[in-house]
């Protein structure tokens, strides 16, 4: 005869459970009983909270229903836990392949139902539980997600209705293909909810998974992808519930209080059901209409968009063709769109993901797999875009694959007279622009040395990608540029736009720039009648009058026979007309050369330069020419740089008018007979210098242009 337990914790073999008994674990939290839902006739074996008997989280035999009262659960005779009806037939068994000497089954306060051999407390020991067989709810240390080994999955799945728990038509589990992504399915295929992929930090788009009341962990490794909890305050409990409806539910109650508070319901709103606005577009969860296409995509069907029907989605203005010219729009704050037809590298880096994308046809859209430290990985879409949304963090971004012309590219490709490079090239040529081959950086992008595939050397100007000002700069300099060409300016080979990639493609220049080697190169003085004559070029000789407006050291490269070459145009201005205004303007290049000419002859950077019996700087040494000369130790012609200092501090005069013109200052350094005149106050001191007409209208236009000079605006 069977021996009867009540209010106890476990269960051994010999004794059983019938109808009106309960297991009552030993923090008086769970009960497993018999019971009968609301408006049925069936008895079930399950377990609840012993506070709350209405909150059914487990049932064993929810797809096999006892129809009588007579009813027991025990061990059999092969150490399985059954439940048998009146006839001693098996209605649910644990169905464990580990055989035992001693089974006990233990209500845990955990609300686990475990069997073990004599009672073991490691998990690892026991031959079955209850949490492996989640019903519709999700406990505290229970799992959702995959052994990969064993191929075992922990997926939730809905009661049938209120008084039914059998299986419904949802379940809520983890799709491990590609990246993990939790995933609502109504009757097994038809997708209804997706969070993720998960990024590395979590998964986008999921609010279940943030409260302080509980910690979620994420497991992900070569055996094991789950996702679980644990609560964070022992009076309070939360699970998450799939209701018959379809909604995934977080629920909350304190020990004390008599009703269970919903925290996080999803779908929480019209953008959290799967594909809502259909392929290429996105939701807007705070806006109406809600769906709104991708850039570069429109309607599929305009009517049904006007009555606010946008499931038909979007379709592309102009189709992808691979021998056309392709860029790619970047788009963030949104959630990454579904893993359909995809490939997954999680090894390659950003860049390398986007030549891979741009040398595939097929390829529509690419990111980082994973967003973790800065982003790794490569992610790829090969069809259409489903299920976007606003996402309220900006952790990871998305490139959409467009034509040219739907960039607002077209247009800016067809103003330059260049060629132009594909970003592949470019990428290839710089070993996918590698620190080793930075040979440079500013305040608008960095600067790489690369091999083209014809052994030429190149120079790649590469802008930093949102910055407005430099994207006015660089097609400001490509424009100007490409129209001009001198020995002594740089040669400007190409350029490369492409989605957010604006790029320059200059001749390489071994010997970088003037800047670096100033002080130790010793045949300064085609140096500086190189520079001069490109500045003549610029202004008077082109077809173009052009205002250079940004020259300095750094801005003048050297090639290998280290003739001087003037590069970056980004501040460059055409003139013409008014040919007072464009005089005034061209003398602030005059200027700025006067004190590349001093520094190259003394050696010293104006900007840096301080004596130690005073506070002048080079300019400040106008009076006395020894101290150049002084400075000046190795050997030179006199005569050549007498006639360099002096035509440098006819350059930095503190009155504009007094200036030269380039003609006149290229005439002075190349004829040694030229008559000089002598020169006046350079302009360093900080004192104020009557305005003039011609003053005003330089201080309009230049006081914050070259940064070689420390004047206030009346002097230049």
């Amino acid at each position: 005869m069977l021996n009867l337990v009540i209010a106890s914790d476990t269960l051994s073999p010999g004794q059983s459970i019938k109808n009106g008994e309960r297991l009552v674990s030993s923090g008086q939290s769970f009960e497993l009983g018999f019971f009968t839902p609301e408006n049925s006739q069936y008895r079930y074996l399950g377990i609840w909270y012993k506070f709350s008997p209405e909150k059914v989280v487990w049932v064993a035999n929810r797809n096999n229903p006892l129809s009588d009262l007579n009813c027991v659960l025990t061990f059999n005779d092969e150490r399985n836990l059954v439940v048998l009806n009146r006839s001693k037939s098996i209605i649910w068994s644990s169905n464990s392949s580990r055989v035992l000497r001693n089974p006990v089954a233990q209500l845990l306060d955990s609300g686990n139902l475990v069997v073990s051999d004599n009672m073991s407390s490691h998990s690892g020991e026991w031959s079955w539980q209850s949490f492996d067989y989640p019903t519709d709810t999700l406990l505290a240390g229970m799992r959702m997600g995959w052994n990969l080994k064993s191929g075992f999955e922990w997926r939730l799945t809905s009661w049938k209705s209120t008084d039914d728990p059998s299986c419904g038509e949802y379940t809520i589990g983890i799709n491990v293909n590609g990246l993990p992504q939790i995933e609502m399915l109504r009757r097994g295929s038809t997708k209804t909810l997706r969070t993720g992929p998960f990024n590395g930090f979590g998964f986008p788009g999921d609010p279940s998974t943030k409260s302080t009341l509980f910690k979620p962990w994420f497991v992900y490794n070569e055996t094991y992808v789950y996702l679980e909890f644990e609560s964070s305050r022992y009076d309070i409990f939360t699970i998450l519930t799939l209701n018959q409806s379809g909604l995934a539910q977080r629920l909350l109650r304190k020990r004390e209080s008599s009703t269970w508070e919903v925290m996080t319901s999803s779908p929480h709103d019209p953008c959290d059901h799967y594909g809502r606005c259909g392929a290429n577009a996105f939701c807007k969860r705070n806006e109406e209409p809600k769906c709104q296409c991708l850039q570069g995509f429109v309607p599929k069907s305009p009517e049904e968009w006007q009555l606010f029907n946008s499931t038909s989605g979007c379709i592309r203005k102009a189709q992808l063709n691979c021998s056309q010219k392709q860029g790619f729009l970047k788009l963030s704050m949104l959630t990454l769109p579904d893993l359909i037809d995809f490939w997954i590298n999680k090894n390659m880096s950003l860049e390398e993901c986007k030549v891979e994308c741009l040398e595939n046809c097929s390829c529509t859209a690419y990111a980082n797999s994973d967003a973790r430290g800065g982003g790794s990985g490569c992610l790829m879409w090969f069809s259409d875009l489903i299920d976007i949304r606003e996402f309220e963090q900006d952790v990871q971004n998305i490139f959409i694959k467009l034509s040219a012309s739907e960039l607002g590219l077209q247009s800016q490709k067809e103003d330059i007279d260049l060629p132009l490079y594909d970003f592949s090239t470019i990428a290839v040529a710089t070993g996918h622009f590698s620190q080793t081959n930075m040979i440079g950086a500013g305040g608008f992008g960095s600067v790489y040395k690369g091999n083209l595939s014809m052994g030429q050397e190149i120079a790649v100007k590469r802008l930093s990608k949102g910055s407005r000002q430099g994207l006015e700069e660089f097609m400001n300099e490509v424009l100007l540029i490409a129209k001009l060409q001198h020995r002594n300016l740089v040669g400007l080979l190409g350029c490369c736009i492409e989605g957010e990639e604006r790029m320059l493609i200059y001749e390489y220049m071994p010997n970088k720039s003037l800047d670096y080697f100033i002080f130790v190169w010793k045949s300064r003085f085609n140096i500086v009648l190189g520079i001069a004559r490109g500045l003549l070029y610029l202004h008077q000789d082109s077809k173009l009058q052009v205002i250079h407006r940004d020259l300095k050291t750094s801005n003048i490269l050297l090639d290998a026979d280290l003739n001087p070459k003037i590069s970056d145009f980004g501040l460059a201005r055409i003139f013409g007309g008014n040919e007072r205004e464009a005089r005034t303007r061209r003398i602030s290049d005059v200027f700025s050369l006067g004190v590349v000419l001093l520094e190259i002859v003394s050696g010293k950077r104006n900007r840096g330069f301080r004596h130690p019996d005073h506070q002048h700087n080079i300019l400040g040494h106008a009076g006395p020419w020894s101290f150049y000369m002084n400075l000046y130790a190795t050997p030179f012609i006199a005569s050549q740089v007498e006639r360099c200092i002096h035509v440098g501090l006819l350059c930095v005069q503190k009155l504009p008018g007094d200036r030269p013109t380039m003609s006149s200052v290229v005439f002075m350094l190349a004829n040694e007979e030229a008559i000089l005149p002598q020169p006046k106050q350079p302009s360093f001191f900080m004192e104020r210098v009557p305005s003039s007409t011609e003053a005003s209208l330089i201080r309009e236009d230049l006081y914050t242009r070259n940064i070689v000079t420390i004047t206030m605006p009346e002097g230049r």
